[in-house]
């Protein structure tokens, strides 16, 4: 009987040391752990007390830290709405009837998480740091951007000083108001010299192309001293000062009525039926082009005053070829508008389409034989001009077919351009444009050919 008791008390002895052993490594397992897959490191004294126990709060953790469970090799408690990382080792305590979680078995240091291979890093650094670096940062950047506009301000006065300094140099800003009636006199004074005239002309043609500027242009009087330029013996003052009235002009119905009015109309027709230098015809025919677009009352004066015959002599005056493609786009401009103000699908107010009607350009033009002259300028060497030309023997189509049909020289040219724009529309194509510039004139080409058929 003291045998057995003797072995008992042997082997309670043993079981007491393996029992101290055991608790031995494992405090000193929970004196090693190290926060894993985390960016923040929590310092030992934020975390412990004299019992050893975690002492940190969901009201003293960082509010985005709780979102994420964070596992060491030990298990730990799971609170509601952690996530925790794939590959993490999860139980149920079926004594607390709390979830745990701890990392996987570690081999050589380092840790299988979701099929990757992580090391162990123990100098990472916690939100609070993180966050105190981003600040840093941030403050960096202000105070790079302060030092940046410092320099520009070294660089550039403020506009308070500018305005200052400019009111003791006596500087004023004009208005272009100021500045059109300044050169309406400079224009208007028999004191300025020719050049100082033409300067000013050339400088009012800038102002006067905005519609606001040229209603002011008219209420100071500019408009008529310019009308009463184009009597003037300088060519060079005729140029310009129909040059500003085409700038007026230019869709401003307000002041093409006055213009018409003032006698405009009468004195640019002069001025094209005369002999002048080209410069000043030019520019004769860009005001009287700017006075007739949209305004059918004017088209009426014009048809009545013979402007088509005006028009008309250009091409038996020499020296005037530039001029002619200028007055083929005006008769095709002018003869599209009447027939789209008489199929009414572009706004046009009633009244108008009744000016509208009133104006016989078409049964003027075959009379004059206008089909001719535009035909034979298809003759020309160069693509734009034709393309032009083009346009304008379609439109006239439906008054000029057996005049187009009668005419072998508008036959054999077609012929020539056909074939001409074949080649240039198949190279096109070879290059890769299918729907390109050459092909486009080889379509209005061979349509004229097929009409008149």
């Amino acid at each position: 009987m003291s045998h057995w008791a003797g072995l008992l008390s042997t082997a309670a002895k043993v079981n007491l040391l393996v029992l101290v052993v055991s608790v031995v490594f494992s405090w000193s397992s929970l004196s090693d752990r190290v926060p894993e897959f985390a960016l923040t490191k929590i310092e030992e004294n934020d975390i412990k007390d004299d019992s050893r126990k975690e002492l940190i709060t969901e009201d003293d953790a960082d509010p985005e830290d709780l979102e994420v469970f964070y596992p060491t090799h030990q298990w730990q408690t799971i609170r509601p709405g952690q996530a925790v990382p794939a590959g993490s080792h999860v139980r149920l305590n079926l004594q607390t009837g709390d979830r745990e979680a701890k990392l996987p078995d570690s081999e050589n240091g380092r840790n299988l998480i979701a099929g990757l291979r992580v090391d162990v890093d123990s100098n990472l650094f916690t939100s609070q740091e993180l966050k105190k670096a981003l600040a840093k940062m941030k403050e960096s950047e202000k105070a790079e951007r302060k030092a940046h506009e410092e320099e520009v301000r070294k660089k550039f006065r403020p506009i308070e000083q500018l305005k200052e300094e400019f009111e003791k140099l006596n500087v004023k800003m004009e208005t272009d108001y100021e500045i059109m009636v300044k050169l309406i006199s400079k224009f208007n004074s028999s004191a300025s010299t020719l050049d100082e005239k033409v300067a000013a002309l050339y400088d009012l043609e800038y102002y006067v192309h905005q519609v606001d500027n040229a209603k002011d242009f008219l209420s100071i009087g500019g408009l008529q001293l310019v009308i009463d330029g184009l009597n003037s013996t300088e060519a060079v003052l005729k140029e310009h000062a129909a040059f500003v009235l085409g700038a007026a002009l230019s869709s401003n119905p307000k002041i093409q009525i006055e213009a018409i009015e003032g006698g405009a109309l009468q004195k640019l027709l002069v001025i094209l039926a005369t002999e002048q230098p080209l410069a000043v015809k030019k520019k004769a025919l860009f005001a009287l082009s700017s006075m007739l677009r949209h305004f059918p009352y004017a088209q009426q004066q014009f048809l009545k005053l013979g402007g088509l015959q005006v028009l008309r002599s250009l091409f038996r005056q020499k020296g005037m070829e530039t001029l002619h493609v200028r007055v083929v786009t005006l008769l095709y401009d002018l003869i599209v508008e009447k027939v789209r103000s008489q199929e009414g699908g572009d706004g046009t107010r009633p009244e108008k389409i009744q000016q509208y009607r009133q104006v016989k350009l078409v049964p003027a033009v075959v009379e004059q034989d206008w089909c001719v002259v535009v035909s034979n300028l298809l003759a020309m060497p160069e693509h734009d001009t034709r393309e032009k030309v083009l346009k304008t023997v379609g439109v006239l189509m439906a008054f000029c077919k057996e005049r187009f049909r009668g005419d072998p020289t508008l036959s054999t040219t077609l012929s020539l351009l056909r074939s001409e724009y074949e080649e240039l529309a198949a190279e096109e194509q070879r290059e890769g444009d299918k729907d390109g510039y050459f092909k486009e004139l080889l379509g209005s080409v061979n349509t004229i050919i097929q009409e008149l058929r």
